[in-house]
């Protein structure tokens, strides 16, 4: 690309955009450091968005597109078959429809001018590289399309979209709430249980490696109060998890009833009508068109049709009308509650921002500079009648579960804890009543019944390998805590919200079963880790695998489901028949098989489904696996009397465009589980930079 100067191009956008650009976005700086991270430094709050939006097109654009066309109902033009199943879903949601209604009233003021510089730094570049955007209908973004991705973001965490899918595809029936819960692992320690008077915040969420919800590190800096170091996802226009100068906090996915499914009583003769109360009620229809790419230059229009009942989205399956009803939508708060999370300055302000209630879901774990450590399991819940099982289908003929988005469960009533004796706090997607000591936990009340958080008792084998391991602990070292977050044994007695059973996999007779005996005897032999080097952790994580390809196969996989002898002696069988294939032995060293790989680095990789350092990894073709969920970006951190210590790593690098050196200079040190030291301070920021730049030059 052509050299141009900066008042060129100022120049440019002052006479051709309809808004014409600040004079004062001369004062973004972009400096990039050693591995790439770009740190945003500006006067206003306004121009580091502008200089975010930018930075996440430099470093991740296809991401960004295509999340942005799905959101606008273009992805099937993009994408194909593949992109028009998550066109149709989007628009059979209304979260576009939600997004522009509410955008007028909803977003205003200090924030609004944030969120629409953020849009003006992606159009912006979007304007200057016309060869990298994927389809010009994408562009000129707006804020309620940046709005429509947080709705899309929130149902994925919430796992409300999930009850969609299963009326869609006819097993809403049997399969209301038979979710398989995601990882991620955060822990908070008071400096009462350190070794060095500091306190330990550890944020580790386990997401995709790549894509649409991947991890983008980030700092953000303004002389109007950002100073905040941390993860984002395409689009995010702040940080979601990470620290300030002052605080951080880490989220995990919770699991409980963000969602409701009804069953409508259709009028015997008359069509589309359903009966509520004593009333017979008509459907509104509701048709869709998106468009389908059928070859590089053609594209066809394709239809749907849905209905609306009072509940919600409604659609006819083979078994009847259902109508669907989730609490994501009836707020659009979610990224200004972010962006107000970002700017607290101490525990009072944060929980300010979580009284906005715009996150419908996501435990939170939080640590301050004052020491104060917190955990809530974070929801928006609706006073539904506790006189319903509202885990089941439920009946929609009747105003009684009908709940009002008005009235909603208060943010004291949900499971929390503050700065507990016991001098630490976590979650990793286990119950929230077990989220410190026995003595110290919150207490379920009746309430669960209609906020449907797991009970106490449904661990997992990260909560349960925590327990063990915290335990172990009167006071705990920096390294202590390192040795915790990356620890990837399985407890002593293992078991998932997959299978709770599966302890019996590591109890087979071998003498019962002699085509697998020398499989069985060293299951038993195994010291349950997961290292690099480990040669037994291969042939327990294919094993573990294809029990959950059997049980997925007859339809088993629900949360707290069991597995039998049956399922093990499938699982073992096919996993051994696949190392000896592959590699002539049982005993195979994990980080042969599991390889972290992008354009020519290829690494050897430990970690396993369901240990504190969790990885899953998919089948390729050469017979390896490689990770494509898990450990991903971390950020673990220190507060005591000289400010903050920080220390991150992600899972590539810091962009995701294939031939450029940062797409993958993280790798080594992520798969060695090392981490890289960053800073809050600008000064140094700036000293130590390898690259300042402001947006809107265009270097060759």
């Amino acid at each position: 690309m052509r050299n141009v100067t900066l008042f060129s191009i100022l120049l440019f956008f002052c006479t051709c955009n309809k808004k014409p650009l600040s004079k004062e976005l001369i004062n973004i700086k972009i400096a990039r450091d050693t591995y790439g991270v770009p740190h945003i430094i500006a006067k206003t709050d306004a121009e580091v968005a502008y200089g975010l939006g930018w930075t996440q097109c430099e470093d991740d654009f296809k991401t960004l597109q295509e999340l942005m066309a799905a959101c606008k109902g273009l992805l099937g033009e993009i994408k194909g078959k593949d992109g028009l199943v998550a066109d149709f879903g989007i628009k059979f949601m209304g979260l576009k429809e939600i997004a522009e209604t509410k955008y007028a009233t909803d977003v205003n003021g200090d924030f609004k001018v944030y969120l629409e510089s953020f849009v003006s730094g992606v159009n912006a570049y979007a304007k200057l590289n016309p060869d990298r955007v994927l389809l010009e209908e994408i562009f000129p973004l707006k804020g309620a399309d940046i709005i429509t991705g947080y709705l899309l973001g929130n149902l994925e965490i919430s796992h409300a979209g999930k009850d969609l899918m299963k009326i869609l595809n006819g097993s809403i029936i049997k399969d209301l709430k038979s979710d398989v819960p995601k990882g991620s692992n955060a822990f908070a320690i008071s400096k009462n249980k350190t070794t060095d008077n500091k306190t330990y915040l550890a944020i580790n969420a386990h997401q995709p490696l790549e894509g649409w919800y991947s991890w983008y590190e980030a700092h953000l800096i303004s002389d109007e109060g950002l100073n905040i170091l941390g993860g984002t996802f395409a689009g995010g226009i702040c940080i979601f998890h990470g620290v300030n100068e002052n605080l951080g906090w880490a989220h995990t996915v919770n699991h409980a009833d963000f969602s409701d499914v009804y069953k409508l009583e259709m009028h015997p003769s008359k069509e589309n009508f359903y009966k509520f109360d004593n009333e017979w009620l008509e459907l509104e229809e509701k048709k869709y068109t998106s468009w389908l790419k059928v070859a590089s230059i053609f594209k066809i229009p394709v239809n749907r049709t849905i209905y609306k009942s009072i509940f919600g989205p409604t659609f006819k399956t083979d078994d009847g009308f259902f109508a669907w009803r989730f609490m994501v939508g009836k707020t659009i708060k979610m990224a200004e509650q972010w962006y107000r999370m970002n700017k607290a300055k101490n525990f009072k302000e944060f929980k300010k921002a979580l009284n906005i209630r715009g996150l419908a879901s996501l435990n939170i774990v939080y640590a301050d500079k004052e020491d104060n450590i917190y955990y809530i399991s974070n929801g928006r819940f609706p006073n539904r009648n506790p006189d319903y099982d509202w885990s089941k289908v439920l009946p929609g003929n009747t105003s009684k579960t009908l709940w009002s988005d008005k009235e909603i469960i208060s943010i004291d009533s949900l499971p929390q804890v503050l700065n507990p004796e016991s001098g630490w706090v976590f979650n990793t997607n286990n119950t929230p009543f077990s989220s410190t000591d026995s003595i110290n936990n919150p207490k379920e009340t009746s309430l669960n019944k209609v906020m449907g958080y797991q009970s106490f008792g449904l661990e997992n084998n990260r909560s349960l390998r925590f327990l063990e391991l915290i335990k172990q602990y009167d006071s705990i070292s920096y390294k202590d805590f390192k040795r915790i977050k990356y620890d990837n044994q399985y407890p002593s007695k293992m078991m998932t919200p997959k299978a709770i059973n599966l302890e019996l996999m590591m109890d087979l007779d071998e003498n019962k079963y002699l085509e697998i005996a020398d499989a069985i005897l060293l299951l038993k032999k195994w010291n349950r880790k997961s290292d690099k080097e480990n040669t037994t952790a291969a042939l327990f994580i294919l094993s573990y695998m294809y029990i959950d390809e059997i049980r997925k196969e007859q339809g088993r996989i629900v949360r707290n489901g069991t597995i039998t002898i049956e399922d093990c002696i499938y699982g073992i069988t096919k996993a051994k028949k696949e190392l000896l294939a592959n590699f002539g032995t049982l005993e195979v060293e994990l980080g042969k098989l599991q390889r972290h790989t992008r354009d020519s680095v290829n690494l050897p990789s430990g970690g396993a489904p369901d240990v504190l350092a969790a990885i899953y990894s998919k089948k390729q073709k050469n017979g390896t696996y490689r990770p494509h969920a898990g450990e991903s970006y971390i950020e673990l951190v220190r507060f005591g009397q000289n400010g903050v210590e920080i220390e991150s790593i992600n899972s590539y690098g810091s962009n995701s465009n294939l031939g450029d050196f940062h797409a993958t200079s993280q790798m080594e040190m992520y798969t060695n589980q090392k981490l890289k030291k960053m800073s809050l301070n600008k000064d140094e920021v700036l000293k130590n930079a390898v690259k300042i730049y402001h947006p809107l030059e265009v270097l060759d």
